[in-house]
């Protein structure tokens, strides 16, 4: 297939170098956005003259015909083309005659790159955000259905101080809605039309951006035109994002395997969600969950390819940097389908409640309430501190813990210690206690998943 460039040439491509240089079997996935920076363009062509309004009328029916065949399979994309841009004027040209080739006037490959992906990055944007809300939303639920089940909270991956699950599970909906937020932000970046760029230095035609722009649904456009072909900061930055997201999501896929373990036994995956072993018939093994927390490092690796393509290129546009595709391509995929399957695998899962509020009763969780009862009995912190650590030791020395000890041995440490040291140290007291903004008591957790699903409601979705 002869190329638009060889003119230049006097030799034929050679083959192998066609298909390194081929950026067909990635970019076509772009059709669409292809097809409607197209049209925007020959309508503004027609508009301002620079072609025949006729041929402008006769691009665009050629262009929304193109269309309807790619989505409906009438036509293919041909894996011989050199990529979806030229794939298209072709099809077009050789449709519609020579009017097909106007449509490439005041326009260059490399601005309509720019634009392709970006419109293409907004769409996708939007895609992982309303997956992303799914998942708020169905952590707030469980939330709501655990806001009174005590379990412990861990700091070293020790048990620190009493929780609930439902506070836990608004911890994640947290790290979620700054991935949303900051999505959102990426968002009004990549909404920015570089059309009119030009190679680098923008046109001699007297094109309207902004009418390109508006046609688009686009904020505005770029003020640069040769960073207006080189800049790829949007991109870079949605990789980012995607990899905070899967972290997130990797943080938590290591507390579901934790919490699936026998020695855990705080949730049961659905069925639906887990797999078998080859050998052992006993084994249910949380998969998915591994397999997101995998795929994190597949996404760091796209972020990582995408800042060494751009570390070393000077301006403007570069072949390099058809190496961007394929890496933001795989991150948003991956990305999409862990959000879409964690997102259905802690909708089915079992709280076994009983465990929780059992683990919670083994490990001392309470005994910075019994200092604090101390303290606000008048003795100094550090004091109440080492007397409810002495008591811990002869908890653990005695096989009891602080909700059985009887209340003579408590006045052997301190004769500060009255009845009501019971509802100082029962773990539900303990928890409803920390009224505190945030904090893990029935009445912040409520608060917690109100302010959320308001939170979720005032963004919207564009």
């Amino acid at each position: 297939m002869a190329k638009m460039w060889d003119a230049r040439f006097s030799k034929e491509e050679n083959t192998r170098v066609n298909d390194f240089n081929s950026s067909i079997s990635f970019d076509s996935r772009m059709f669409r956005e292809d097809i409607a920076g197209s049209v925007a363009h020959a309508a503004m062509l027609g508009k301002q003259g620079i072609i025949d309004a006729q041929e402008s009328e006769k691009i665009i029916a050629g262009l929304n015909g193109i269309l309807a065949d790619l989505e409906s399979g009438a036509l293919a994309v041909d894996p011989e083309a050199e990529d979806i841009h030229m794939f298209v004027e072709e099809v077009l040209t050789a449709r519609i005659g020579d009017a097909g080739k106007r449509l490439h006037t005041a326009r260059s490959r490399n601005d309509q790159v720019a634009l392709d992906i970006r419109l293409y990055l907004r769409r996708e944007i939007c895609e992982v955000r309303s997956l992303l809300r799914a998942m708020i939303g169905t952590l707030t639920d469980i939330a709501e259905a655990h806001a009174d089940d005590v379990m412990p909270g861990y700091t070293h991956l020790q048990r620190a101080q009493p929780v609930t699950f439902g506070h836990y599970m608004l911890a994640y909906a947290q790290m979620l809605l700054r991935d949303d937020e900051r999505l959102g932000q990426i968002y009004s970046r990549t909404n920015i039309s570089p059309l009119g760029s030009g190679a680098l230095a923008s046109t001699t035609y007297p094109i309207d951006r902004f009418a390109v722009a508006d046609a688009l649904g686009m904020d505005g456009v770029t003020e640069n035109s040769m960073d207006g072909v080189s800049d790829r900061d949007f991109l870079a930055e949605l990789i980012f994002a995607l990899s905070l997201v899967m972290t997130h999501l990797s943080r938590f896929s290591e507390e579901i395997i934790l919490w699936c373990s026998g020695e855990f036994s705080f949730i049961e995956l659905d069925d639906a969600f887990s797999t078998g072993s080859s050998i052992m018939p006993q084994k249910k093994n949380p998969d998915i969950a591994e397999l997101v927390r995998g795929k994190t490092g597949r996404v760091y690796g796209d972020l990582t390819a995408i800042l060494c393509v751009l570390k070393g290129i000077p301006l403007a546009y570069n072949k390099d940097m058809q190496e961007d595709k394929e890496a933001v391509f795989d991150a948003l995929d991956n990305t999409k389908l862990c959000v879409e399957l964690f997102t259905a695998m802690i909708a089915t899962m079992k709280v076994r409640t009983a465990r929780l509020r059992e683990a919670a009763s083994g490990g001392f969780i309470n005994a910075t309430d019994c200092a604090d009862y101390l303290v606000k009995k008048g003795m100094p912190f550090r004091d109440a501190y080492r007397v409810s650590g002495r008591l811990v030791a002869y908890c653990i020395e005695n096989h009891t813990d602080f909700e059985s000890l009887p209340l003579e041995v408590y006045r052997t440490y301190s004769e500060l210690f009255e009845k009501d040291v019971y509802d100082a140290v029962n773990l539900d007291a303990c928890v409803n206690r920390r009224t505190v903004y945030g904090g893990p008591s029935h009445e912040s957790v409520l608060r917690q998943i109100e302010n959320v699903r308001k939170t979720l409601a005032e963004r919207g979705m564009r």
